[in-house]
């Protein structure tokens, strides 16, 4: 095939290269991405949304089944409910379709030209594609990569039959009637607590002493009581060693002795790793960070008219994260004057409860030597809470205790992920107590909550 040049080379049509490409369309420049599977990435394949999707499904069957039971809201009865996870896998599918397509038109829409393929550096300008039609090799001035992540293996518990990554456990055609989730991050708790409001039988095996050990406890305790009252056992300091015949996970609990957990899928979730090899990193001359590519405050990488966004770029590895990046690299090489200086990127687990962070915590807070104060709000004394059943949990703010000045927002609670917006807003804006406490927020809701956490912090909370 006759080789390509363009001005922009997109390297990877998850969230961070597909707003990057999307973004230098907008701005006239020349581009091409490059993608193996569809657009959308790890994110809107096989991850953010899919389980999203799943989560939803569960948490609706679990208020059926409860309604049916008269343990849900007053004066409702309903008959006992079925579920069927193929059908919601159809359904969960769809979407995924149409946000792929959606990804599909927009970079049509900004005359991005899509090649689909494994690409692969010659250098620090060229890359040669492996397409159905045969071999495509593609010269740019500019060149974005945007390689995304894989879910972490252990060598003890290589993925294949029972042993399954995140991938394999949303397609799965039925709820595994014993599922085994290694790993207590937000990945593992979140899909093994979809697929016990299922109806699975889960066990969760984490070798730390916590669940969701990168929060604080008081956030992360509503969804260890969540877990206690959803029947899932959890044990914590415990080490998989691999599978026993082939049918129980076998592992190693706190106190040394031996376990074996009979499992019909067991689910490997601790953690990912950036996509780092396969695609010609040894022709280039990058510099890293551990096992990240490093890059400054533009996202250039060591190797000049190279940049690089998204997961492989390091933690957070979040798609928004991504996102950001890919929109402010594609205004770089427009010749706009851009630089990274969030403050804040916020992060949600989609457990049960949700539970969202923005900015520092406490306890990061004084580690950096600030003195703080901080205080926090019950959603047992929010009236929206109450009408909707959903009173656990609470919003906290962190300030510093000279100035005043926000330095980070956390809530622990059911649909609390909606507040991550107005978190981040306050810290990008430079708010202080006084601000957010004056704020006024819509009655009754949920958001309430924060400024009622910003009056009790400065001493005179109106309604606990």
């Amino acid at each position: 095939m006759k080789d390509i040049s363009c001005t922009v080379l997109v390297v990877g049509a998850g969230p961070g290269g597909y707003v990057a490409a999307i973004r230098a369309g907008q701005l006239g420049l020349d581009t091409v991405i490059v993608e193996a599977k569809r657009p959308g990435g790890t994110c809107l394949n096989v991850g953010c949304i899919p389980s999203k999707a799943l989560i939803h499904a569960a948490d609706e069957f679990l208020k059926i089944r409860e309604m049916a039971q008269g343990k849900r809201t007053p004066g409702i009865r309903l008959e006992t409910p079925s579920f069927d996870l193929s059908a919601c896998r159809d359904w969960k599918d769809g979407i995924v379709n149409r946000l792929t397509n959606g990804v599909a038109g927009l970079l049509k829409k900004e005359r991005v030209k899509t090649v689909e393929g494994w690409a692969t550096f010659r250098d620090g300008k060229t890359v040669e594609v492996t397409t159905a039609t045969g071999p495509q090799v593609i010269r740019a001035e500019h060149v974005i990569i945007a390689t995304g992540s894989e879910p972490v293996t252990l060598p003890s518990l290589p993925f294949g039959g029972r042993v399954i990554s995140s991938t394999e456990a949303l397609a799965l055609p039925t709820p595994p009637e014993r599922l085994v989730v290694v790993g207590a991050g937000y990945i593992g708790l979140e899909l093994g607590t979809a697929f016990r409001k299922l109806g699975s039988d889960v066990t969760i095996v984490e070798a730390t002493d916590r669940i969701l050990p990168l929060y604080d406890a008081d956030l992360t305790r509503p969804v260890a009581n969540r877990l206690h009252d959803l029947g899932i056992a959890v044990h914590l300091g415990a080490k998989a060693r691999g599978m026993a015949g082939g049918e129980a996970l076998l592992v190693e609990t706190a106190d040394g002795s031996e376990a074996r957990f009979p499992a019909d899928a067991v689910l490997v979730t601790v953690g990912r790793r950036p996509l780092t090899e396969g695609w010609g990193r040894e022709e280039l001359a990058l510099d890293m960070d551990g096992q990240f590519i490093a890059i400054d405050e533009h996202c250039r990488t060591s190797m000049r008219g190279i940049y690089a966004v998204g997961d492989v770029t390091g933690e957070p590895m979040l798609a928004h994260r991504a996102m950001a990046q890919g929109e402010m690299v594609a205004e770089i090489i427009a010749g706009e004057k851009r630089a990274w200086d969030k403050v804040s990127i916020p992060a949600v687990c989609f457990t049960d409860p949700e539970i969202v962070t923005a900015g520092l915590s406490p306890e990061q807070a004084r580690a950096a030597g600030l003195e703080i104060k901080t205080g926090q709000f019950p959603f047992q004394a929010n009236g929206r809470a109450m009408t909707t059943e959903i009173e656990e949990g609470f919003v906290r703010i962190v300030a510093r205790a000279d100035n005043h000045l926000v330095l980070g927002l956390q809530a622990v609670g059911t649909g609390v992920s909606e507040l991550s917006s107005s978190f981040s807003l306050a810290l990008e804006m430079g708010c202080r107590l006084e601000d957010v406490a004056a704020t006024i927020h819509a009655h009754p809701t949920l958001s309430e909550a924060i400024p009622e956490a910003a009056l009790r912090t400065l001493g005179h909370a109106l309604h606990i």
